[in-house]
């Protein structure tokens, strides 16, 4: 497994992935430079903005406030990704859980494990569980019994995505590397052997082993019936390239961490998240007409 030791490097502009080794082992994704480009209102960060993408359509899905906490609805069926931008011109890590498991590693998520290295204004979308170097398993909206985090035994997060950004301790400026990145595990020092497989690729040996095992008002929103929470599926492989590379990281703690939660529509309406349906009349084929007779005549 190469490593790139490279400092600096400069988003690619076409879609790859990488991964890192930042004083620990990392992943590299799906890179691209975006200088100059608008970030849309439906994205949520300050160092970084998130955005959760319908891959069925190509549309991103519109965010709901709630107490604080930003929400997505989730169609069973239909697969999703991740769209992460880098806001800033430094580089950053980015990692990534979702249903409270890394997306890299497979382990129960935590801040210190792998992430994605973003070169400055650059950006990934991770469109699934990293399975290799070479391959992805895609997310998808599902039933709870098929969400990976349930089929591993680990239930009790379904629902959320979560980032946490770092930024990068500051290097020297080196020769440009073309690359985009992932970054990777804060436990573990940089110093391991090159041929060694990384600790996030035994971890996502051990989560894949477990899952393949597994095999309007108040009167219209008590209308509607909730169904059981959504989960996101171990979904069809994919070929998404990575690949080791180094990332320091500048402290112990995020920069930021951005939260999103999804739910069906029907339970974003009991919750009160979306507005109830609309609870009319019988729709009218004339809905104009009305009878009409003889006037009184004018007064004398």
């Amino acid at each position: 497994m190469r490593q790139h030791r490279t400092p600096f490097a400069t988003p690619n502009t076409e879609p790859k992935a990488l991964l890192k080794q930042a004083l620990t082992f990392v992943i590299w994704a799906v890179c691209g430079g975006l200088l100059g480009t608008a970030l849309p209102a439906s994205a949520l960060g300050r160092l970084a903005q998130v955005e959760i993408v319908d891959r069925t359509d190509g549309r991103v899905l519109p965010m709901y406030a709630k107490d604080g906490q930003r929400w997505v609805v989730g169609t069973p069926g239909r697969e999703y990704a991740v769209r992460i931008r880098n806001a800033g011109g430094a580089r950053i890590l980015a990692v990534t859980s979702v249903d409270g498991v890394n997306v890299v590693s497979g382990e129960t998520a935590s801040p210190e494990q792998s992430g994605y290295v973003l070169d400055g204004y650059g950006s990934v979308e991770i469109a699934g569980w990293r399975k290799s170097l070479a391959r992805t398993a895609a997310f998808y909206f599902t039933e709870l019994p098929d969400a990976y985090a349930a089929r591993t035994g680990r239930p009790e997060h379904v629902g959320v995505i979560g980032v946490a950004i770092f930024r990068e301790r500051p290097q020297p400026i080196a020769r440009a590397d073309r690359a985009g990145k992932l970054a990777g595990d804060a436990r573990h020092d940089s110093g391991a052997a090159e041929g060694a497989a990384p600790p996030a690729a035994r971890a996502r040996q051990e989560a894949a082993g477990r899952a393949d095992d597994a095999g309007g008002d108040d009167r219209a929103r008590a209308s509607v019936v909730p169904g059981a929470p959504l989960g996101t599926g171990h979904g069809r492989s994919e070929s998404s390239r990575a690949e080791v590379v180094r990332f320091e990281r500048d402290g112990a703690h995020p920069a930021e961490t951005i939260t999103i939660r999804y739910d069906r529509r029907e339970n974003l309406v009991a919750m009160g998240v979306l507005p109830p349906p609309v609870v009319g009349r019988a729709p009218d084929a004339f809905p104009a007409w009305a009878p009409r007779f003889v006037p009184d005549p004018p007064r004398r």
